[in-house]
């Protein structure tokens, strides 16, 4: 890269200290930025483990694991860790099914070796998986119900991308890099197709090792709102919902244990999906009947005050009126037939 083309040193994620889980659940509840704690989850036997050795954190997992083939990614030796798109945007890495201790045997035997396949195991359920590891390694979270999960792997990097939930990420193993941007630098990241992704989120086709400015300008002013954190075993970083993130697990191998909840009930839709079927049946129409649909939306989903239902008696409102349990279900049981036609 150019001297001309370096970006200037990004800023810092803020720290925070927590006294107990009274002050990090009042942190969580009022904080619209991410921030770290240093040390959160430092007592955790499994990052006990990890400071002993990496194969030591791996045998402990290990005996805590139930015995179910794993999800696991295994990229290209020539791929630098990063899981991404090949040039002709199908994925370069496979996904594979295999028991934890033939995954594990893999990563012992690769163990310093040079340019050896990155092997990632993302997202897997704490609950399903394994026995007893949430219970000795957890975080309070309040009255919250999160979904816990656990990402293990080799050095690794991956494109930046959102989240809907909001995201407690607690580094157990290892040290990883996190670069993250705010939820309307989304122009400036580039994305990638909606469809066709690493993971199910669009991802950044930026590679932040080495930014292609002649391609992506518009990354200059992404870069000018990031904020970088290294986390250590034990630290832990607050993602909000919606906050892009770029993610690198830096040492031989690293474990991170995350969670996951919304503040809004469960049984909401996906906005996604919403935006999903918004391209099937509003992107390709007329820019006249588009410029109608957008006033629709605005007055029945972006502004929804009161001048979309004063005028319909309250119990004949429907799904204009507030979602419950009940009548969300109604709402995606009629939306399932219209999509089934």
């Amino acid at each position: 890269m150019a001297e001309a083309d370096r970006p200037a040193a990004l800023a810092r994620i803020r720290e925070i200290k927590v006294a107990g889980p009274d002050e990090l659940d009042a942190q969580l509840r009022s904080s619209t930025a991410p921030f770290v704690v240093r040390g959160l989850v430092a007592d955790w036997p499994l990052v006990h483990e990890g400071r002993r050795s990496p194969r030591a954190a791996r045998d402990y997992l290990q005996r805590h694991a139930r015995d179910l083939p794993f999800a696991v990614s295994v990229g290209r030796p020539d791929s630098g860790g990063r899981l991404f798109y090949d040039d002709g945007l199908a994925m370069n890495f496979q996904m594979l099914r295999a028991k934890l201790p033939e995954i594990f045997a893999r990563i012992d035997a690769s163990e310093g070796t040079a340019d050896a396949h990155a092997i990632y195991l993302a997202s897997i359920d704490l609950h399903q998986f394994f026995v007893g590891l949430h219970e000795a390694n957890h975080v309070d979270l309040g009255g919250r119900a999160p979904i816990a999960s656990i990402w293990m792997g080799t050095q690794t990097r991956i494109a930046a991308h959102n989240d809907v939930p909001d995201n407690l990420a607690c580094v157990a193993v290892g040290r990883r890099r996190f670069t993250l941007f705010p939820r309307e630098q989304f122009r400036n990241l580039y994305l990638g197709p909606l469809d066709n992704t690493p993971a199910g989120r669009p991802v950044s086709m930026v590679d932040f090792h080495n930014p292609d400015f002649a391609a992506h300008p518009r990354f200059r002013e992404a870069l000018a709102r990031a904020q970088v954190a290294e986390l250590d075993a034990g630290d832990a970083l607050y993602i909000p919902s919606l906050w892009w993130h770029h993610v690198e697990g830096i040492a031989a191998f690293n474990v991170l244990v995350n969670y996951w909840w919304r503040e809004t009930p469960r049984w909401l839709g996906q906005p996604q999906d919403a935006l999903n079927h918004a391209i099937l049946a509003l992107r390709d129409l007329p820019a006249d009947e588009k410029a109608h649909w957008r006033e629709m939306f605005d007055h029945y989903v972006f502004d929804n005050d009161t001048a979309a239902t004063a005028h319909i008696p309250e119990q004949a409102r429907g799904i204009l009126a507030p979602l419950t349990l009940e009548s969300a279900g109604r709402l995606r049981a009629f939306l399932l037939r219209a999509l089934s036609r």
